[in-house]
């Protein structure tokens, strides 16, 4: 019996799975057809900023604080500090600017997203649209996956240079290094690429939990309850996957494009 249901709890993965991958594809598939929530995926993107702008700045200052401080520390105990605008900086821009930027997205604009949507269904809205010959997904759906993935790409431009300026700050000031040789280093080794990349994760991170969150708001149990419950499935799945992809690209990047100056 144990075998039995550890199958059917394996099955029962694989077919939600394969749900929040079909809804992926036929958000893909409506992105690019008429007509376009034009209206729709300004507000979408004004709200997701609103709720996740200043918690993302506010985060992004302590966050490079913490990782100028800490590389800074180290690096001056090996004697190598004229690289230590190099490390810090590479480390937000690359690492820490798409987290931070895809956590708040996701728990704070993700949840919001869902629950919204959790409450459409609940209300049968989702159906009585779908009986007047609306596409929900189109109508929903795209126009706020859409507003996650553009409010990510800015948000991380926004943290990275919050984060690069809060470690200058931080190791310039508190630590007494060298403004020339924090810039300096910080030229001679990031690149264009590295920009790119971050960029990449941002964008990505915000379509995973866009979709995340369309799916289980569009699929909640039963009552007030089964939204709740929704809402709270949709922060945990969406951070297992968003640490999942971003091991997957860096391990991608890392290989194909070779560090400045090799």
């Amino acid at each position: 019996m144990g075998v039995g249901t550890q199958a059917n709890s394996a099955v029962r993965g694989l077919a939600q799975v394969g749900r929040l991958t079909s809804l992926a594809v036929e958000v893909g598939r409506l992105t690019f057809r008429r007509p376009f929530q034009v209206r729709e995926l300004v507000q979408q993107c004004w709200f997701f900023a609103s709720v996740t702008i200043l918690p993302t700045a506010l985060v992004a200052i302590p966050f490079g604080a913490v990782i100028a401080l800490q590389l800074g520390s180290l690096i001056q105990q090996i004697g190598a500090q004229s690289f230590t605008g190099a490390a810090s900086a590479l480390a937000i821009v690359q690492q820490a600017s798409p987290l931070i930027t895809a956590l708040l997205v996701a728990g704070a604009g993700g949840s919001a997203m869902c629950a919204d949507i959790g409450a459409r269904r609940i209300r049968e809205e989702i159906d009585a649209m779908a009986v007047l010959g609306v596409n929900p997904v189109q109508r929903l759906i795209v126009p706020r996956v859409l507003a996650a993935m553009i409010v990510a790409v800015l948000l991380n431009g926004l943290v990275s240079v919050v984060g690069v300026v809060g470690g200058y700050y931080f190791n310039v000031v508190l630590q007494g290094g060298t403004p020339g040789a924090y810039l300096a280093s910080f030229n001679a080794l990031a690149q264009v690429p590295d920009l790119w990349i971050s960029e990449i994760k941002a964008a990505l991170f915000g379509f995973v939990a866009g979709i995340v969150a369309a799916y289980r708001g569009l699929n909640p149990a039963p009552g007030p309850k089964g939204v709740g419950d929704a809402v709270n499935q949709t922060v945990v799945i969406t951070f297992l996957l968003l640490f999942l992809i971003n091991v997957v690209l860096t391990a991608i990047y890392l290989n194909l494009v070779p560090p400045k100056g090799m």
